[in-house]
């Protein structure tokens, strides 16, 4: 009897071990997604993407299960090429209308400048992660043309 109390026990362990797995790779397959998809985004003044700038980078992007909510927490850190980049901002703006658009799942998505990169980094990242701002920057006609020159994908 006693082993039959043991494999049930270890059933329910290796059943709590294959859900965490199945989390681990659904995690690790929006990641990728995710990467795919910003590394292709043009730098708004030069004629590279943010991947060959090395402005965006694997390391940067982490996606947690909410504890809360069935959601993907998916954090987007990225660094600016100068300390004082001006267009850093245009920059976040054009990450999150990327990922917004081609991520059919619900995500929670923080974009944040990497830490001590910019010298306004703590304003920027206000402003790219309060919803009514980005409302307000894509009713914008320039910055919304800027953000769709930029997140365009070219056919190969």
């Amino acid at each position: 009897m006693l082993s039959f109390f043991k494999k049930i026990s270890n059933d329910k362990g290796n059943s709590e071990k294959s859900k965490e797995s199945n989390n681990n790779k659904d995690a690790a397959e929006l990641k990728d997604s995710i990467y795919d998809l910003i590394r292709t985004i043009k730098d708004p003044e030069k004629p590279n993407t943010l991947e060959q700038l090395e402005v965006v980078y694997e390391e940067g992007i982490t996606v947690k299960k909410s504890v809360v909510s069935n959601l993907n927490v998916v954090r987007i850190e990225f660094n600016p090429t100068i300390p004082h980049c001006s267009l850093a901002t245009l920059i976040g703006l054009c990450i999150r209308v990327k990922v917004e658009r081609s991520i059919p799942d619900p995500i929670k998505l923080d974009i944040y400048i990497k830490s001590g990169a910019h010298t306004t980094e703590h304003e920027i990242n206000k402003q790219i992660n309060d919803k009514e701002r980005i409302a307000a920057a894509m009713e914008n006609p320039n910055l919304k043309e800027m953000v769709e020159n930029c997140i365009l994908e070219e056919d190969c």
